[in-house]
């Protein structure tokens, strides 16, 4: 994934820097909730103001259907960056046309404007190429700085790097060059965390991991599967009983590559999935007929963590258990808190990712302990499972043949 430009190869001063950032945050009220990924978009354009660009960003929010859906502006968003980097930030009320253009050509050097929502134009996730021209006439060169978005192939994703000189953001240069170091390059013992309800959902990840991983580590619903598949009575847990053989062929195929699957041996049990139920922690071979399993059990967790000190890098997707509700919450905290103590004592690289996992590492009030946290989501489940992503490829498509010193604009 090493294979693109970045900020560093451009000239930049006086030039229109068309950056594809990705403002899709929670709002409750009119009020962004989570500012994360306003926040992390910083890094980009302070280095954009030093080189002295002028900085346009581009963003979907929500899913207006193709068209122009006031619920969806990101008028309240802009606000919000604005606040964020102290500084006045622009607002054009149209990605492209005129009030586009008005907007970019009051723009002075180191100012910031955000164009208003690309998926108000059905065009921008039909990758329509006469769309991209519209947008790429009012830039010089071409920011991706949305690993999130980059699964998508989508206008302001792929196309726009097709139509000006590219390059990575700061955002899309770390993400990449960590998940590089993760699992195309990694140190190795390479264990990988995986939770989650469903092997269905996960399946194309699973068998991707079984050849690169030296360790497979189940947890949640999925492993529930897993173990059904091996003759254990699981009660009334949740399972795939149409992925039985499924499971059985994947621990065959883990065993042909010398990866090692590491299930619960014991479990979190309970009659009900409700903050403070009654619960017990049993051997897997013992779970009661008229109850659920919940969590993986402490045993289970001394493993894990044995594991992990044997281990140079981490890949942590989904938590071990219902992480949202205690006492279902104590094998994915716990297990974090190895990790991020791994972690800091430089003895592991940690990339973890995914909605769920990014919101269990933040109930563990660990976020700050792991090497790399990705809130890409879907991009980050595809990576996972060895796709090739469209906005990386048209990243890496986007680098000159022959490259000496700076791109000249």
């Amino acid at each position: 994934m090493s294979d693109f430009q970045t900020i560093d190869d451009l000239r930049l001063s006086g030039k229109v820097a068309l950056v594809r950032a990705d403002m899709n945050v929670p709002m409750q009220g009119g009020r962004v909730s989570d500012a994360t990924r306003l926040e992390r978009l910083v890094p980009t354009l302070r280095d954009l103001q030093k080189a002295g660009a002028k900085i346009v960003l581009l963003s979907h929010f929500g899913r207006p259907k193709g068209q122009r859906d006031d619920a969806f502006s990101l008028r309240p968003i802009a606000a919000e960056l604005s606040l964020i980097v102290g500084e006045p930030v622009a607002f054009a009320d149209d990605c492209v046309g005129a009030p586009a253009q008005r907007a970019v050509e009051a723009l002075q050097n180191g100012q910031i404007l955000v164009l208003e929502n690309t998926r108000f134009y059905p065009q921008e996730e039909a990758n329509d190429m006469p769309f991209a021209r519209q947008i790429a006439a009012l830039g010089d060169v071409y920011i991706n700085d949305a690993f999130s978005a980059a699964h998508r192939a989508h206008a302001t994703t792929v196309a726009l790097a097709e139509l000006l000189p590219a390059a990575a953001g700061r955002l899309m240069e770390e993400e990449l060059s960590a998940l590089g170091k993760a699992l195309e390059h990694p140190e190795k013992p390479l264990i990988a965390l995986i939770g989650g309800s469903k092997i269905s959902t996960k399946l194309d990840l699973l068998n991707n991991l079984i050849a690169k991983v030296d360790m497979l580590v189940l947890g949640g619903g999925m492993a529930n599967t897993f173990l059904a598949a091996k003759g254990t009575a699981i009660g009334k847990s949740l399972y795939e009983p149409d992925m039985l053989d499924t499971a059985r062929a994947i621990m065959a195929a883990a065993q042909g590559r010398v990866c090692y699957i590491l299930l619960p041996v014991d479990v979190v049990v309970a009659a009900e999935m409700k903050a403070g139920a009654a619960h017990q922690t049993v051997s897997v071979s013992a779970v009661p007929a008229e109850q659920m399993i919940f969590d993986v059990g402490e045993k289970t967790v001394r493993e894990i963590k044995d594991t992990l000190t044997q281990c140079r890098t981490v890949i942590w997707n989904g938590p071990l258990g219902v992480f949202e509700m205690p006492p279902f919450d104590a094998a994915t905290n716990e297990v974090a808190i190895a990790v991020s103590d791994l972690t800091k004592r430089g003895q592991i690289l940690s990339v973890a990712g995914g909605g769920d996992t990014v919101s269990a590492l933040a109930h563990a009030g660990v976020t700050q302990g792991i090497s790399y946290l990705s809130t890409a989501g879907g991009a980050f489940l595809e990576w996972l499972e060895g796709k090739t992503l469209p906005g990386v490829a048209a990243l890496q498509k986007a680098v000159p043949t022959i490259k000496t010193g700076r791109v000249i604009l």
